[in-house]
């Protein structure tokens, strides 16, 4: 292998994270494990090619065969969503929103999302974000009293400050979005409505969650997490949108396209279109479910009381811990999870009073309900285990890394990649 020989630098780091992929288990939501033919198309000779524009509309000569792939993409994304239009240039998820509200949206207008704390994303107008550089954000919080969605609330605050766009959709909420209620206040208040479905992609196109792209005007969604494809954005929307939706990524906000990374989505986009998937994304929300419950009944408490999807969030305050502790202690034992603020958070974003627990990668991997229960027990055990002061840490940690070392190996990542 050339790169071992001319780099060991970059090498040595690359067969790492595989080992460290390989010998955990990896639970945070956002994260999967992307197939050899989704890595190979992406590690191919497109890296090299150029193709500023859109098929038949380029700014390089030599883009015959990179036009025939993002056709490929786009008709694919198409089809397994039943969009009428679709971009798949966006390099991110953040990207694709960026376009969708620069395309409709004049700086200083209102738009309203979920408040980050509260399950919403950065760019769905978080201060440190353009998107709250930009517009006038009006944050959706969750009710106190079960952590869910009030859509009364919803309709009262777009009623109050009749925000341009709408923007549904969560990096961190676990239940069922109602796409037709929202979509129902922003036609009475005339206001755009966008669904940003990152995490939740792979479940729509299996049919597992809602769909929103019949009631939105946009649905923006990532091509990694559950759709366990490349790291990459896609924008869907009406035909009527399209001609802005695509001058705005190209030339508004993006150059070139990353033709390798689009070749990638394209396989993620057939492989998605299997009984195959359909039935892992089936395992991948019984398996949430599974896990969340089984936490819950060894005392933690679970955010919003289950899931409706791939991912949940435990509040770990009730065991002394803060979010940034707990994501500490599982890491020692090889389980990767984020800290992350919950919902009426007293913690920092830094610290937080959470974590955020997903089930898409161990599921790639094989693992059902009977493992979920096993790593609840790890995780439940751990983190109590280290909450009291004269506990005995050192074999909670060994008896963790245990149960680790053998799901992993039983369950095994990549075994024709090279360690």
């Amino acid at each position: 292998m050339t790169l071992k020989k001319n780099d060991f630098d970059i090498y040595s780091l690359i067969k790492k994270e595989l080992r460290r992929q390989r010998n955990g288990l990896e639970l945070i939501a956002s994260e999967n494990f992307a197939s050899a033919d989704v890595m190979a198309a992406q590690g191919s000779v497109l890296t090299n090619k150029y193709a500023e524009g859109y098929p038949g509309r380029r700014y390089y000569g030599g883009c015959e065969y990179v036009d025939g792939v993002e056709d490929i993409a786009r008709e694919r994304v198409k089809k397994l969503f039943g969009a009428e239009h679709a971009n798949v240039q966006p390099h991110s998820g953040t990207q694709a929103n960026m376009a969708v509200y620069f395309a409709v949206l004049n700086p200083g207008d209102t738009i309203m999302g979920m408040h980050l704390a509260h399950g919403g994303h950065l760019s769905h107008g978080h201060p440190a974000s353009f998107s709250g550089k930009y517009f006038k954000v009006i944050p959706v919080n969750l009710r106190k009293k079960d952590m869910l969605l009030d859509y009364n609330e919803i309709k009262t605050l777009a009623r109050k400050h009749r925000p341009k766009l709408i923007v549904a959709g969560s990096s961190s909420y676990s239940r069922v979005i109602d796409w037709r209620r929202i979509c129902s206040v922003a036609k009475s208040i005339g206001a755009y409505f966008m669904a940003d479905i990152a995490h939740y992609a792979g479940l729509v196109a299996a049919g597992i969650y809602p769909s929103p792209v019949p009631y939105a005007d946009f649905v923006t969604f990532t091509t990694h997490k559950t759709m366990r494809g490349p790291r990459g954005g896609v924008i869907l929307c009406k035909n009527k949108f399209a001609k802005d939706i695509d001058r705005t990524i190209f030339p508004g906000t993006q150059g070139g396209p990353l033709m390798h990374v689009i070749a990638a989505k394209a396989v993620a986009f057939k492989e998605a279109s299997t009984a195959g998937f359909r039935k892992y994304q089936s395992q991948v929300l019984a398996n949430a479910r599974v896990l969340a419950a089984s936490l819950e009944s060894r005392g933690l408490k679970i955010v919003s009381g289950g899931t409706d999807s791939h991912m949940f969030m435990v509040d770990v305050t009730p065991v002394g811990l803060t979010g940034k502790d707990a994501q500490a202690i599982l890491e020692s034992a090889g389980i990767t999870v984020n800290k992350n603020s919950i919902p009426y958070d007293k913690q920092s974003p830094a610290v937080g009073s959470g974590i955020r627990i997903g089930t898409p990668a161990v599921t790639t991997r094989g693992m059902k309900e009977r493992e979920m229960e096993i790593i609840g027990d790890a995780i439940s055990s751990l983190l109590q285990k280290h909450a009291l002061a004269a506990a005995p840490k050192n074999m909670a940690t060994a008896r963790a890394q245990k149960i680790v070392r053998t799901l992993a190996s039983k369950f095994p990542l990549y075994p024709n990649l090279k360690s």
